[in-house]
């Protein structure tokens, strides 16, 4: 675990933020309810494979209805390739049942009954709120921002949650989202979970864990 840093969080932000002046959400969505199933799918998935994957599955199962209503096994086949498919395509009919009996077929835009939703946990719930809704309740902390964070030395815990109270202290309300954003696209170009690119890192001399 690196050392404590956050005293150089905002030079480290301010950096950060010139290097990806307009980071995007990788997942392809339409509306709050296809941005919740793409990111139900994302676990332990990439992106790209996400988005070939619902540019057929949002297709064939447009509304809520539809998924709520879908022959789980033919559920299972349209989303095989995401892997875990068979749970993942539980959650994602349960889910769907659950916005449509509770939530008038409409996506609550808040973190409690967000939680309330089946395969949806905070990470998920804040991704849906705030690229969905604009609401900014929480930092979506995924691996990238896990990783990054303890190497920044940002913050000293390990599990998803604290981390995120950690970040949370430390940036602006209206920057949550973008920082979950830019983090990932940093990890995912520069800092590798193995042999990340330390020479090539416009925060190496703030970071307490680079190589150069």
């Amino acid at each position: 675990m690196s050392e404590d840093n956050t005293n150089n969080f905002e030079n480290i932000w301010s950096l950060l933020q010139k290097e990806y002046p307009n980071p995007e959400p990788a997942l392809r969505f339409n509306n709050p309810f296809q941005l919740l199933i793409a990111t139900i799918l994302s676990a332990q998935a990439t992106d790209t494979q996400v988005n070939r994957v619902t540019e057929h599955l949002f297709k064939k199962y447009p509304y809520v209805d539809d998924l709520a209503n879908a022959d789980i096994k033919e559920l299972e086949k349209d989303i095989y390739s995401t892997g875990f498919y068979k749970n993942k395509a539980k959650n994602i009919k349960k889910c769907a049942q659950m916005i449509k009996s509770q939530f008038n077929s409409k996506v609550p835009d808040n973190m409690n009954d967000m939680m309330e939703l089946s395969g949806v946990g905070r990470k998920t719930a804040n991704i849906v709120l705030s690229r969905g809704f604009g609401v900014h309740e929480g930092i979506a902390v995924d691996t990238h921002v896990k990783r990054l964070s303890q190497r920044l030395g940002l913050t000293q815990n390990k599990t998803p949650e604290k981390i995120e109270q950690d970040l949370m202290k430390l940036a602006d309300k209206r920057d949550w989202d973008t920082l979950s954003l830019i983090l990932i696209l940093h990890g995912r170009k520069i800092c590798h979970a193995k042999n990340p690119e330390c020479e090539n890192c416009v925060v190496n001399t703030l970071c307490p864990s680079s190589r150069v």
